[in-house]
């Protein structure tokens, strides 16, 4: 599937911070809690929140409020989808930061 270059446009610009192009990056492989990527992210969880607000606005991601919890995961039905897992797979396993990164996952603290 093909977008248009407003919404390659749109991807591209949304993905450009590092932050939530790593965030997009785990939530191909599962759901995540804010407090969670707070964690992960050594955030403040207003920063992690903005960041989720971006990507939501973009339609890349689902919120899925559990109590007074929010888990975010990836949106497999936006129409940029195609777009970006072929974005996200050319991320190497191995990045130094990615991996960094899921080092600090915990469980869920949150429930």
């Amino acid at each position: 599937m093909t977008i248009d270059v407003a919404a390659m446009t749109r991807c591209l610009k949304t993905l450009s911070d590092q932050t939530r192009l790593i965030m997009m990056r785990l939530f191909l492989e599962k759901e995540y809690c804010v407090c969670q990527l707070v964690d992960m992210f050594e955030m403040s969880q207003p920063a992690i929140s903005q960041h989720l607000r971006k990507l939501k606005n973009a339609g890349f991601v689902n919120e899925d409020r559990r109590g007074q919890w929010r888990y975010y995961s990836i949106n497999g039905s936006c129409p940029e989808f195609d777009t970006l897992q072929l974005i996200l797979h050319q991320i190497d396993q191995e990045d130094e930061l990615l991996n960094h990164i899921k080092q600090k996952k915990t469980q869920a603290c949150c429930q």
